[in-house]
């Protein structure tokens, strides 16, 4: 009687057990045993599968940590060890580490591509939670749903069996990792904001209110999720939006002005509209040139200040730092002092527009001496070097760090060696961490090596092969605008 009694007991602590967060933790613990048991519990859940020994795993467990702790009772964040739990992220397709993925009723829903901090995954996730439109049923629930730190979509539909409605929901349902919907079936809900029939209308965050420009757009096309993705797109950000590491990706792909302060709409969003709306005064004179404009943190970017701009937090005291990048990636930075009346940002402003101003470029110091095999060249340059159209030029970006760079250099160095003596090509080199890599050279690891042909400098070749001396050269031989001249005279390679 006494082992028929404790059986079930022993069973139901194993199911107990499965799936819990060890202590101290409010992340759960997954394997293959419990992982289809645990996330069919949960409406929605998000999941990191991870190897223990990497170290983009080992950066993100800490925000990871903190974002579970701040979701606990929204949505659960849970964890896979790949390295003792194979089936279960071999199924989920898992090559890569840390892979993220959110889990509907235990069904894979989608891959996670939002920010990796804590506030990021937290924001991101609260989107993810209940339906994909709020639905809102009094003035009080649409007070509350537009009163956010972020813009919010809200459709206004003359019942239930609305074909516009159904299109809307699809829409939101596409779109909701990125923005907040929410719709009624009152119109009169949305008198107040001019609503006289069905209508979709993106009020932007009540902090970010200026005179500027309208804090309501009103959206005029039949609904769809491209033109209502497209509308979104073209109007959240309004003229002048605050730029954070979380929405910075979105923001890409445009001529971008930031002026960075002490950015704070939580403790200080009276202070930190103050330098925004003089910027905001400022641009409207430049509207239709193309520019956009944001303002920014500068502690939040004190690395990208430092880095991308040559800007320490002590350079402008308390007065914004203001830069301009291009979508062509070129850096400029405003040199005078922000001034209350903003004329000496108006006088930037005129000044980029008539190309008066000199490009900022991050640049080690010119070589006194580059007579060696392979030639350094640093942003200041670049295109002097590798844009010579008279030479064809064999490129290799680097970091002083990487050890695949330190293997290649004895053979690169050989090359250089065997082709000192030709006057149409250069071998050269490139401290891609200290130097602006310029447009067109897509380096994302090391080292990265790129051929840029005599007359097509616009059009450089990324090199391939393997990396011996002998490869090169075969290389050089096919791509090469002039046959190579090795050592002193002409062979066939």
């Amino acid at each position: 009687m006494a082992m028929s009694y404790l059986a079930p007991v022993l069973l139901l602590s194993v199911i107990w057990l499965g799936g819990s967060p060890v202590a101290g933790s409010d992340v759960l613990e997954l394997s293959d045993s419990d992982f289809d048991y645990t996330a069919a519990e949960h409406e929605t859940m998000l999941v990191e599968f991870f190897a223990p020994w990497c170290g983009h795993c080992q950066k993100l467990a800490p925000e990871y940590e903190s974002a579970a702790t701040k979701l606990k009772g929204v949505v659960p964040l849970a964890k896979v060890d790949c390295t003792a739990n194979s089936e279960t992220c071999g199924r989920f397709g898992v090559n890569g580490y840390p892979t993220l993925k959110i889990f509907r009723n235990g069904e894979d829903a989608a891959s996670y591509d939002g920010p990796r901090s804590a506030d990021g995954i937290v924001s991101y996730m609260k989107k993810q939670a209940g339906p994909s439109s709020v639905p809102l049923h009094s003035e009080e629930d649409l007070s509350s749903f537009i009163n956010n730190f972020d813009a919010s979509v809200v459709g206004f539909f003359s019942g239930g069996d609305s074909e516009q409605l159904a299109e809307f929901q699809k829409a939101a349902s596409s779109m909701r990792d990125s923005f907040r919907f929410s719709h009624t079936t009152d119109l009169a809900l949305g008198i107040a904001h001019g609503v006289e029939s069905e209508s979709v209308l993106l009020f932007r965050p009540p902090r970010l209110s200026s005179k500027f420009e309208e804090s309501v757009v009103t959206f005029g096309e039949a609904i769809s999720t491209s033109t209502l993705r497209r509308f979104i797109r073209d109007n959240i950000f309004g003229m002048c939006p605050h730029l954070t590491n979380e929405n910075r990706d979105k923001m890409k792909g445009r001529d971008l002005l930031t002026a960075y302060y002490d950015v704070d709409y939580v403790r200080n969003p009276k202070g930190s509209n103050y330098w925004r709306n003089r910027v905001m005064k400022v641009g409207t004179q430049f509207q239709t040139q193309g520019l956009s404009y944001a303002v920014a943190d500068r502690t939040e970017f004190q690395e990208d200040l430092e880095e991308e701009f040559g800007l320490g937090l002590s350079d402008g005291t308390d007065l914004p730092l203001v830069t301009i990048r291009t979508r062509e990636g070129h850096k400029y930075t405003m040199r005078e002092e922000f001034t209350r009346d903003g004329k000496a940002l108006e006088r930037f402003l005129e000044d980029y527009f008539a190309g008066r101003l000199k490009r900022y470029l991050k640049s080690e110091p010119i070589p006194e001496s580059n007579s060696g095999p392979v030639k350094v060249v640093v942003a200041e340059t670049f295109e002097d070097i590798v844009n010579d159209p008279e030479k064809d030029v064999l490129v290799e970006f680097y970091a002083p760090w990487c050890g695949h760079c330190k293997s290649l250099e004895p053979k690169y160095i050989e090359l250089g060696e065997q082709l000192a003596g030709d006057p149409n090509i250069v071998i050269a080199k490139m401290d891609a961490t200290a130097n602006d890599v310029p447009t067109g050279y897509d380096v994302q690891g090391f080292p990265t090596i790129y051929f840029a042909p005599g007359g097509k400098k616009d059009t450089p070749k990324r090199y391939e092969g393997a990396r011996e001396v002998k490869d090169f050269l075969n290389f050089l031989k096919k791509e090469a605008t002039n046959s190579p001249i090795l050592n002193g005279g002409r062979e066939d390679l």
